[in-house]
Protein backbone atom coordinates (compact mmCIF):
# COMPACT_ATOMS: atom_id res chain seq x y z
CA UNK A 1 0.00 0.00 0.00
CA UNK A 2 3.13 2.12 0.27
CA UNK A 3 3.69 4.71 -1.94
CA UNK A 4 6.46 3.83 -4.22
CA UNK A 5 6.72 0.13 -3.55
CA UNK A 6 3.67 -1.45 -2.73
CA UNK A 7 0.73 6.27 -1.07
CA UNK A 8 0.19 8.32 -9.99
CA UNK A 9 -3.43 -0.97 -28.33
CA UNK A 10 -1.37 2.20 -27.59
CA UNK A 11 -3.91 4.83 -28.99
CA UNK A 12 -4.54 8.14 -27.50
CA UNK A 13 -8.00 8.86 -26.70
CA UNK A 14 -9.83 11.97 -27.49
CA UNK A 15 -8.43 13.90 -24.78
CA UNK A 16 -5.35 15.05 -26.62
CA UNK A 17 -3.17 17.53 -25.29
CA UNK A 18 -4.53 21.23 -26.69
CA UNK A 19 -2.40 23.89 -28.23
CA UNK A 20 -2.76 27.24 -27.59
CA UNK A 21 -5.86 28.88 -28.03
CA UNK A 22 -7.86 25.16 -27.48
CA UNK A 23 -10.31 25.07 -24.61
CA UNK A 24 -9.97 23.15 -21.56
CA UNK A 25 -12.19 20.10 -20.83
CA UNK A 26 -14.13 22.84 -18.71
CA UNK A 27 -15.15 24.67 -21.39
CA UNK A 28 -12.61 27.63 -20.69
CA UNK A 29 -9.68 28.44 -23.31
CA UNK A 30 -6.32 28.28 -22.32
CA UNK A 31 -5.48 31.63 -21.60
CA UNK A 32 -1.85 31.48 -22.34
CA UNK A 33 1.17 29.82 -24.40
CA UNK A 34 2.00 28.60 -20.96
CA UNK A 35 -1.11 27.23 -20.38
CA UNK A 36 -0.79 24.90 -23.60
CA UNK A 37 2.88 24.38 -22.69
CA UNK A 38 2.15 22.99 -19.32
CA UNK A 39 -0.66 20.93 -21.17
CA UNK A 40 1.71 19.37 -23.76
CA UNK A 41 4.01 18.46 -20.79
CA UNK A 42 1.58 16.87 -19.11
CA UNK A 43 0.52 14.64 -21.66
CA UNK A 44 3.78 13.71 -22.78
CA UNK A 45 4.61 12.52 -19.13
CA UNK A 46 1.63 10.03 -19.49
CA UNK A 47 2.87 9.37 -23.30
CA UNK A 48 6.24 7.94 -21.53
CA UNK A 49 4.49 5.65 -19.15
CA UNK A 50 2.80 3.95 -21.73
CA UNK A 51 4.66 3.55 -24.88
CA UNK A 52 8.26 3.25 -22.79
CA UNK A 53 7.22 1.08 -19.65
CA UNK A 54 4.44 -0.54 -20.52
CA UNK A 55 1.34 0.97 -18.69
CA UNK A 56 -1.62 -0.24 -20.35
CA UNK A 57 -3.30 3.52 -19.43
CA UNK A 58 -2.69 6.25 -17.27
CA UNK A 59 -4.82 9.77 -17.13
CA UNK A 60 -4.56 12.61 -15.21
CA UNK A 61 -7.26 15.64 -14.29
CA UNK A 62 -4.99 19.13 -13.67
CA UNK A 63 -6.40 22.45 -12.54
CA UNK A 64 -4.67 25.97 -12.28
CA UNK A 65 -5.70 29.03 -11.02
CA UNK A 66 -4.96 30.43 -14.64
CA UNK A 67 -5.53 27.51 -17.24
CA UNK A 68 -8.56 26.28 -15.75
CA UNK A 69 -9.19 22.70 -15.26
CA UNK A 70 -8.45 20.26 -18.31
CA UNK A 71 -7.90 16.06 -18.16
CA UNK A 72 -5.90 14.17 -20.41
CA UNK A 73 -5.44 10.22 -20.65
CA UNK A 74 -3.25 7.87 -22.71
CA UNK A 75 -2.99 3.94 -23.71
CA UNK A 76 -6.26 1.53 -22.71
CA UNK A 77 -8.65 1.35 -19.68
CA UNK A 78 -9.45 -2.29 -20.27
CA UNK A 79 -6.92 -4.76 -22.84
CA UNK A 80 -9.14 -7.19 -23.81
CA UNK A 81 -11.53 -4.63 -25.52
CA UNK A 82 -9.13 -1.89 -26.42
CA UNK A 83 -11.34 0.82 -24.91
CA UNK A 84 -9.68 3.69 -24.60
CA UNK A 85 -8.41 5.28 -20.97
CA UNK A 86 -10.21 7.92 -19.50
CA UNK A 87 -10.22 10.70 -16.60
CA UNK A 88 -13.78 10.32 -15.95
CA UNK A 89 -13.13 6.63 -15.14
CA UNK A 90 -13.67 5.04 -11.79
CA UNK A 91 -10.60 3.47 -10.05
CA UNK A 92 -8.69 1.91 -6.46
CA UNK A 93 -6.78 4.61 -5.61
CA UNK A 94 -5.11 2.68 -2.49
CA UNK A 95 -3.39 4.51 -0.07
CA UNK A 96 -5.16 7.88 -0.93
CA UNK A 97 -7.41 6.28 1.32
CA UNK A 98 -5.49 7.76 4.17
CA UNK A 99 -6.02 11.33 3.62
CA UNK A 100 -9.91 10.81 3.50
CA UNK A 101 -9.18 8.67 7.17
CA UNK A 102 -7.13 11.24 8.65
CA UNK A 103 -9.16 14.77 7.97
CA UNK A 104 -11.68 12.88 9.47
CA UNK A 105 -9.78 12.28 12.76
CA UNK A 106 -8.14 15.96 12.25
CA UNK A 107 -12.21 16.97 12.40
CA UNK A 108 -12.75 15.10 15.70
CA UNK A 109 -9.83 16.99 16.69
CA UNK A 110 -10.76 20.08 16.23
CA UNK A 111 -14.72 19.17 17.57
CA UNK A 112 -12.81 18.08 21.00
CA UNK A 113 -13.81 14.29 20.63
CA UNK A 114 -10.15 13.06 19.71
CA UNK A 115 -6.90 14.29 21.55
CA UNK A 116 -4.08 13.79 18.67
CA UNK A 117 -1.37 13.03 21.68
CA UNK A 118 -3.49 11.04 23.58
CA UNK A 119 -2.05 7.26 23.68
CA UNK A 120 -4.36 4.57 21.59
CA UNK A 121 -5.11 3.41 24.84
CA UNK A 122 -8.07 5.89 25.29
CA UNK A 123 -9.98 4.43 23.17
CA UNK A 124 -8.77 1.32 22.06
CA UNK A 125 -7.94 -0.63 25.91
CA UNK A 126 -6.48 -3.76 25.33
CA UNK A 127 -5.78 -3.74 21.50
CA UNK A 128 -2.53 -2.90 21.13
CA UNK A 129 -0.42 -5.50 24.04
CA UNK A 130 2.04 -8.12 23.12
CA UNK A 131 5.55 -9.14 21.46
CA UNK A 132 6.46 -5.92 22.45
CA UNK A 133 3.83 -2.92 21.26
CA UNK A 134 2.01 -1.50 23.88
CA UNK A 135 -1.17 1.25 23.44
CA UNK A 136 -0.41 2.91 26.01
CA UNK A 137 3.09 4.34 24.67
CA UNK A 138 1.51 5.42 20.90
CA UNK A 139 0.06 8.50 20.44
CA UNK A 140 -3.08 9.02 17.61
CA UNK A 141 -0.10 11.09 16.29
CA UNK A 142 1.53 8.58 15.79
CA UNK A 143 -0.79 6.68 14.17
CA UNK A 144 -1.05 9.16 11.31
CA UNK A 145 2.74 9.88 11.09
CA UNK A 146 3.58 6.47 10.69
CA UNK A 147 6.23 6.48 13.83
CA UNK A 148 3.89 4.42 15.74
CA UNK A 149 6.69 1.64 15.52
CA UNK A 150 4.12 -0.50 14.70
CA UNK A 151 4.61 -3.05 11.69
CA UNK A 152 2.61 -3.16 8.24
CA UNK A 153 0.10 -6.43 8.36
CA UNK A 154 0.34 -6.04 4.57
CA UNK A 155 3.81 -7.21 4.69
CA UNK A 156 2.44 -10.67 5.87
CA UNK A 157 -0.24 -10.65 3.62
CA UNK A 158 2.25 -10.37 0.48
CA UNK A 159 3.85 -13.71 1.76
CA UNK A 160 1.04 -15.64 0.78
CA UNK A 161 -0.78 -17.06 -2.64
CA UNK A 162 -2.89 -13.73 -3.81
CA UNK A 163 -5.87 -16.10 -4.45
CA UNK A 164 -5.62 -17.25 -0.87
CA UNK A 165 -6.72 -13.64 0.41
CA UNK A 166 -7.62 -11.77 -2.71
CA UNK A 167 -11.05 -12.49 -2.52
CA UNK A 168 -11.56 -12.73 1.39
CA UNK A 169 -12.81 -11.08 3.45
CA UNK A 170 -10.98 -9.14 6.80
CA UNK A 171 -11.74 -7.59 9.61
CA UNK A 172 -9.77 -4.65 10.60
CA UNK A 173 -8.74 -6.18 14.45
CA UNK A 174 -8.21 -10.09 12.92
CA UNK A 175 -5.17 -7.64 10.65
CA UNK A 176 -4.23 -5.48 13.35
CA UNK A 177 -3.49 -9.06 15.27
CA UNK A 178 -1.30 -10.09 12.90
CA UNK A 179 0.62 -7.20 12.68
CA UNK A 180 1.43 -7.86 16.69
CA UNK A 181 2.90 -11.32 15.97
CA UNK A 182 5.28 -9.37 13.10
CA UNK A 183 9.51 -7.96 14.13
CA UNK A 184 9.67 -4.31 15.08
CA UNK A 185 10.46 -2.22 11.99
CA UNK A 186 13.95 -1.07 12.21
CA UNK A 187 13.89 2.34 11.46
CA UNK A 188 11.60 5.33 13.59
CA UNK A 189 9.38 5.84 10.65
CA UNK A 190 7.93 2.78 8.98
CA UNK A 191 4.53 3.34 6.12
CA UNK A 192 1.84 0.63 8.08
CA UNK A 193 -1.29 0.78 7.34
CA UNK A 194 -1.94 -0.96 10.55
CA UNK A 195 -1.80 2.60 11.28
CA UNK A 196 -4.95 3.33 9.54
CA UNK A 197 -6.63 0.24 10.56
CA UNK A 198 -6.10 1.97 14.08
CA UNK A 199 -7.65 5.22 13.12
CA UNK A 200 -10.35 4.36 11.80
CA UNK A 201 -11.23 2.23 14.43
CA UNK A 202 -10.93 5.66 17.09
CA UNK A 203 -13.39 7.44 14.45
CA UNK A 204 -15.53 4.20 15.30
CA UNK A 205 -14.86 4.61 19.38
CA UNK A 206 -15.55 8.61 18.80
CA UNK A 207 -18.64 8.80 16.74
CA UNK A 208 -20.32 5.80 17.67
CA UNK A 209 -20.18 4.95 13.42
CA UNK A 210 -17.67 3.12 10.78
CA UNK A 211 -15.12 5.64 8.97
CA UNK A 212 -17.00 4.48 6.39
CA UNK A 213 -20.05 6.07 7.25
CA UNK A 214 -17.90 9.61 8.86
CA UNK A 215 -16.18 10.11 5.55
CA UNK A 216 -19.00 9.53 3.52
CA UNK A 217 -20.93 12.27 5.70
CA UNK A 218 -17.89 14.73 6.55
CA UNK A 219 -16.60 14.34 3.48
CA UNK A 220 -18.27 12.40 0.24
CA UNK A 221 -21.20 14.09 0.30
CA UNK A 222 -20.26 17.92 1.48
CA UNK A 223 -18.07 18.05 -1.25
CA UNK A 224 -20.11 16.08 -4.37
CA UNK A 225 -18.04 13.31 -4.28
CA UNK A 226 -20.12 11.24 -6.37
CA UNK A 227 -17.81 8.80 -8.08
CA UNK A 228 -16.34 8.25 -4.70
CA UNK A 229 -17.45 4.92 -2.69
CA UNK A 230 -16.29 2.41 -0.23
CA UNK A 231 -17.08 -0.99 -1.72
CA UNK A 232 -17.63 -3.16 1.19
CA UNK A 233 -17.10 -6.89 0.29
CA UNK A 234 -17.89 -6.16 -3.31
CA UNK A 235 -14.89 -7.05 -5.73
CA UNK A 236 -16.29 -5.59 -8.52
CA UNK A 237 -15.81 -1.50 -9.41
CA UNK A 238 -19.14 0.27 -9.78
CA UNK A 239 -19.76 1.84 -13.06
CA UNK A 240 -17.46 3.04 -15.79
CA UNK A 241 -13.83 2.39 -14.81
CA UNK A 242 -10.57 1.40 -15.94
CA UNK A 243 -9.09 -2.34 -15.70
CA UNK A 244 -6.16 -2.92 -13.91
CA UNK A 245 -3.35 -5.06 -14.13
CA UNK A 246 -0.09 -6.64 -12.75
CA UNK A 247 2.89 -9.64 -13.06
CA UNK A 248 0.92 -13.34 -13.84
CA UNK A 249 4.08 -14.35 -12.05
CA UNK A 250 7.55 -13.28 -10.21
CA UNK A 251 9.64 -13.66 -13.84
CA UNK A 252 11.04 -11.07 -15.48
CA UNK A 253 8.42 -9.76 -17.95
CA UNK A 254 5.93 -12.12 -17.00
CA UNK A 255 2.65 -11.25 -18.56
CA UNK A 256 0.02 -9.09 -17.19
CA UNK A 257 -3.07 -10.68 -15.44
CA UNK A 258 -6.23 -8.93 -14.67
CA UNK A 259 -6.40 -7.43 -11.33
CA UNK A 260 -9.75 -5.49 -11.24
CA UNK A 261 -11.67 -7.87 -9.09
CA UNK A 262 -10.14 -7.63 -5.72
CA UNK A 263 -11.89 -7.49 -1.79
CA UNK A 264 -10.81 -4.60 -1.01
CA UNK A 265 -11.31 -4.87 3.16
CA UNK A 266 -7.82 -6.03 4.00
CA UNK A 267 -7.31 -2.19 3.17
CA UNK A 268 -10.11 -0.44 4.99
CA UNK A 269 -9.47 2.75 6.01
CA UNK A 270 -5.91 2.84 4.68
CA UNK A 271 -6.58 1.84 1.56
CA UNK A 272 -10.35 1.09 0.32
CA UNK A 273 -11.66 3.80 -1.10
CA UNK A 274 -12.76 3.70 -5.32
CA UNK A 275 -12.63 7.37 -6.91
CA UNK A 276 -12.13 9.04 -10.24
CA UNK A 277 -9.25 11.86 -10.68
CA UNK A 278 -11.37 14.21 -10.69
CA UNK A 279 -13.01 13.05 -7.31
CA UNK A 280 -9.62 12.77 -6.35
CA UNK A 281 -8.72 16.38 -7.14
CA UNK A 282 -11.45 18.03 -5.86
CA UNK A 283 -11.19 16.40 -2.54
CA UNK A 284 -7.79 17.78 -2.21
CA UNK A 285 -8.60 20.97 -3.90
CA UNK A 286 -10.97 21.29 -1.25
CA UNK A 287 -8.76 20.31 1.80
CA UNK A 288 -6.23 22.93 0.98
CA UNK A 289 -9.29 25.21 0.34
CA UNK A 290 -10.16 25.45 3.68
CA UNK A 291 -13.31 23.55 3.08
CA UNK A 292 -13.15 20.60 5.55
CA UNK A 293 -10.53 21.91 8.20
CA UNK A 294 -9.80 25.42 10.26
CA UNK A 295 -6.56 26.74 9.47
CA UNK A 296 -5.36 25.70 12.62
CA UNK A 297 -6.38 21.86 12.22
CA UNK A 298 -5.31 21.94 8.24
CA UNK A 299 -1.37 23.07 9.32
CA UNK A 300 -1.15 20.31 12.36
CA UNK A 301 -1.54 18.44 9.74
CA UNK A 302 1.34 19.40 7.89
CA UNK A 303 3.65 19.00 10.71
CA UNK A 304 5.74 16.58 8.83
CA UNK A 305 9.45 14.14 9.58
CA UNK A 306 11.11 13.29 7.41
CA UNK A 307 10.11 9.69 5.84
CA UNK A 308 12.54 6.97 5.21
CA UNK A 309 13.54 7.18 1.19
CA UNK A 310 12.79 3.34 0.83
CA UNK A 311 9.66 3.28 1.59
CA UNK A 312 9.11 7.00 -0.03
CA UNK A 313 11.74 9.00 -1.78
CA UNK A 314 14.65 10.86 -1.38
CA UNK A 315 13.45 14.32 0.14
CA UNK A 316 10.23 13.17 1.34
CA UNK A 317 8.30 14.51 4.28
CA UNK A 318 5.32 13.11 6.34
CA UNK A 319 2.75 14.77 8.44
CA UNK A 320 -0.76 13.82 9.47
CA UNK A 321 -2.13 11.66 6.22
CA UNK A 322 0.24 13.94 4.20
CA UNK A 323 2.76 13.33 1.90
CA UNK A 324 5.28 16.82 1.15
CA UNK A 325 7.92 15.96 -1.45
CA UNK A 326 10.37 18.73 -2.88
CA UNK A 327 9.95 20.23 -6.31
CA UNK A 328 12.86 20.88 -8.66
CA UNK A 329 11.39 24.18 -9.83
CA UNK A 330 11.30 25.14 -6.05
CA UNK A 331 8.45 24.63 -3.56
CA UNK A 332 6.69 21.42 -2.04
CA UNK A 333 3.49 19.16 -3.41
CA UNK A 334 1.09 17.86 -0.18
CA UNK A 335 -0.76 15.11 -0.79
CA UNK A 336 -0.95 11.31 -1.15
CA UNK A 337 -0.64 7.86 -3.25
CA UNK A 338 -1.30 4.84 -3.44
CA UNK A 339 -1.09 1.30 -5.11
CA UNK A 340 -3.21 -1.74 -4.86
CA UNK A 341 -2.15 -5.26 -5.13
CA UNK A 342 -4.29 -5.47 -8.73
CA UNK A 343 -2.64 -2.73 -10.34
CA UNK A 344 -3.78 0.32 -9.71
CA UNK A 345 -1.70 3.34 -8.97
CA UNK A 346 -3.20 6.74 -7.68
CA UNK A 347 -1.78 10.30 -6.75
CA UNK A 348 -3.86 13.24 -5.49
CA UNK A 349 -1.74 16.59 -4.89
CA UNK A 350 -1.37 20.59 -4.61
CA UNK A 351 1.02 21.89 -5.41
CA UNK A 352 2.88 25.89 -5.57
CA UNK A 353 -0.20 28.39 -6.95
CA UNK A 354 -2.87 26.28 -5.81
CA UNK A 355 -2.13 24.06 -8.89
CA UNK A 356 -3.07 20.38 -8.30
CA UNK A 357 -3.25 17.04 -10.09
CA UNK A 358 -4.92 13.53 -9.59
CA UNK A 359 -2.98 10.59 -11.24
CA UNK A 360 -4.08 7.37 -12.45
CA UNK A 361 -2.45 4.39 -13.66
CA UNK A 362 -3.48 0.62 -14.70
CA UNK A 363 -0.24 -1.09 -13.31
CA UNK A 364 2.05 -0.08 -10.88
CA UNK A 365 5.39 0.52 -12.84
CA UNK A 366 7.80 -2.12 -12.84
CA UNK A 367 11.50 -0.76 -12.79
CA UNK A 368 13.48 2.16 -11.24
CA UNK A 369 13.55 4.15 -14.23
CA UNK A 370 9.36 3.48 -14.34
CA UNK A 371 9.05 4.84 -11.20
CA UNK A 372 11.18 7.82 -11.69
CA UNK A 373 9.23 8.34 -14.54
CA UNK A 374 6.05 8.58 -12.88
CA UNK A 375 6.81 10.48 -10.14
CA UNK A 376 8.09 12.99 -12.57
CA UNK A 377 4.59 13.38 -14.40
CA UNK A 378 3.79 14.78 -11.03
CA UNK A 379 7.24 17.18 -11.21
CA UNK A 380 6.04 18.30 -14.47
CA UNK A 381 2.46 19.28 -14.09
CA UNK A 382 3.34 21.42 -10.79
CA UNK A 383 6.69 22.31 -12.89
CA UNK A 384 5.52 23.42 -16.29
CA UNK A 385 4.96 27.18 -16.79
CA UNK A 386 1.87 28.71 -16.93
CA UNK A 387 2.52 31.13 -14.10
CA UNK A 388 3.68 32.30 -10.70
CA UNK A 389 4.65 29.28 -8.81
CA UNK A 390 5.39 30.46 -5.09
CA UNK A 391 7.37 28.54 -2.62
CA UNK A 392 6.26 27.49 0.53
CA UNK A 393 8.01 25.62 3.59
CA UNK A 394 7.56 22.38 5.00
CA UNK A 395 7.40 22.37 9.19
Amino acid sequence: MATASVVLALVAPAAEAAGAGAADSAGRPAGSDGCAAARGALAASLDTLVTRHGIPGTAAELSDPRCGRWDAARGVADRKTGRPMRAEDRFRIGSVTKTFTATVVLQLAAEGRVALDAPVERYLPGLIRGNGYDGRTITVRQLLQHTSGLPDYTAALVQLPVEQWRFRHAEPRELIATALKLPHPAKKWHYSTTNYLLAGLIVEKATGHGVESEVTRRILRPLGLHDTYWPGDSTRIRGAHSHSYFPATDEPDAPLADGTAWNMTFGGAGGALVSTPADVNRFFRGLFGGKLLPARWLAEMKRSVPADPDRLWPGARYGLGLIASPLECGGWWWGHGGTVPGGHRALGAVGPGGRSIALALTAVPGTEQAEADYRAAAETAFCAPAGDQKREQTS
